[in-house]
């Protein structure tokens, strides 16, 4: 299929790089003209697993990027990726959005086809058929159900592992105005539905023995909400294992050995059942907010999820209670180690040690900080932290008295912490560490 993807982000890049390597022919729509030159010389513009060999494969062939909408009118449909992010009373702000169908339905009013329009990015119910159809049809000219559809299919990629969660999804959701629009929707998936993406990945070739997705096929606002629900949902889950883990802590039991228990229970799984300094990053925060200013807005208080978000954010603090605890803070250097939100990215938005750190220079400690790929995000999102920045770990635990684990690199669970001048770590992630002489408290619970 002729597919074009407005906007060239996390989502959109990912989208269009997975989509390429299906066999679609992708046409990515951006402003930013580095982004665009970085695609068709075949780099990835962000720092996600198996997406920069995959753009390097198909720029040029099946992928490219262009800054001219015009190119919608070659296409089939066109994903809407833009970011929705939140205003100071933690709703959306639209306006990327906006400006993009605005964009969009400009190019479309010249086009002598029908299209599809695909919002991904993710909005509050009633957004796209309340404010994204409007606009369309005022640019273009063309009515929903006369020659334009919509249809709402909402994204569930983790930073990290986004390829591998497109190309093998638990689910593909999908909301549309008709069932033609679904049905283009369905034939654009077809090779994960049929389990043919993922027994390439695999290597298998036993199809058969492929676990498909499920597809749920659903109305529009209920396939906008389901991403909410679905966010929420895993926050909540998150929260309520580190107040359980905050009170195992208070009992002097290993709240790792309890959780690891009740994950046992098939109503409950073992994913998502480390307490520790919680969650950040892009979306959980932003889409979290949004459900609750939102709900606000109709009428309804989230006590719940407001509680959710009280306890992620006391996290990093209890982080920095336990290790003074153990270490005088005042003009002591303390290890910081990691600062992307979570492993695999350089996404640094939302990003626990980022809490931590400022914590610490609350309390007058020296933090040293080192990530393998996010210290570059760091200093350009937030130049004025006082904060040293170390080019190794080993090179950040030198001569520190303390340390503390913000980030769970992989690297991290074979690095000697003999450089310390005081053996104490503080472990927020709980990476496995066995030296001799070294304190260590594992996930702010132990």
């Amino acid at each position: 299929m002729q597919v074009s993807i407005v906007g060239s982000g996390y989502v959109g890049t990912t989208v269009a790089a997975c989509l390429a390597d299906l066999g679609h022919d992708v046409v990515n729509v951006e402003i930013d003209e580095d982004v665009v030159d970085a695609i068709n010389a075949g780099e990835a513009p962000i720092h996600e697993s198996g997406l920069e060999e995959r753009i390097a494969e198909h720029a040029g062939s099946r992928l490219r990027a262009t800054t001219e909408y015009a190119a919608v009118r070659d296409t089939d449909l066109t994903f809407l990726c833009l970011p929705t992010p939140t205003t100071a009373a933690g709703g959306l702000d639209l306006a990327p959005m906006r400006a993009g169908a605005e964009m969009l339905g400009g190019a479309l009013a010249e086009s002598d086809g029908d299209h599809l329009v695909v919002v991904k990015s993710t909005v509050l119910p009633g957004t796209t058929e309340d404010v994204i159809g409007p606009i369309l049809e005022d640019e273009s000219e063309m009515q929903v159900g006369g020659g334009l559809e919509l249809a709402m299919n909402p994204e569930f990629l983790r930073m990290g592992t986004a390829v591998r969660d497109f190309l093998e999804p638990d689910k593909i959701v999908v909301g549309a105005t008709s069932e033609d629009a679904a049905a283009t929707i369905r034939e654009l998936y077809d090779p994960i539905l049929e389990g043919d993406a993922r027994a390439e990945t695999d290597g298998d070739g036993e199809s058969d023995s492929i676990r498909r997705p499920a597809l749920v096929e659903t109305g529009v606002r209920e396939a906008e909400l389901i991403k909410y629900a679905n966010n929420a949902f895993l926050a909540s889950k998150v929260s309520l294992i580190n107040e359980l883990g905050n009170v195992a802590k208070e009992y002097g039991a290993d709240a790792y050995e309890v959780l690891e228990a009740v994950g046992l229970d098939d109503r409950i799984s073992e994913k998502f059942m480390r307490s520790g300094l919680g969650w950040g990053g892009s979306c959980f925060p932003k889409d979290v907010d949004a459900l609750r200013a939102g709900a606000r807005e109709q009428g309804y208080e989230p006590e719940l999820l407001d509680a959710v978000v009280a306890v992620n954010d006391a996290q990093p603090r209890r982080l920095v209670d336990l290790l003074e605890s153990h270490v005088d803070l005042e003009g002591t250097r303390v290890a910081v180690l990691g600062l992307a939100f979570k492993p695999g990215t350089d996404d640094v938005r939302e990003s626990r040690a980022l809490d931590v750190i400022e914590a610490l220079l609350e309390r007058g400690a020296r933090p040293v900080a080192y990530d393998p790929v996010a210290v570059d995000n760091v200093r350009e999102a937030h130049p004025d932290l006082e904060v040293e920045y170390a080019d190794s770990a080993e090179g950040a635990l030198e001569g520190a008295e303390g340390a503390v684990v913000a980030t769970d690199w992989p690297e991290f669970e074979e690095l000697s912490f003999a450089g310390m001048a005081r053996r104490v770590l503080v472990d927020g992630r709980r990476i496995a560490v066995d030296e001799d002489d070294l304190e260590v408290y594992e996930g702010l619970t132990w």
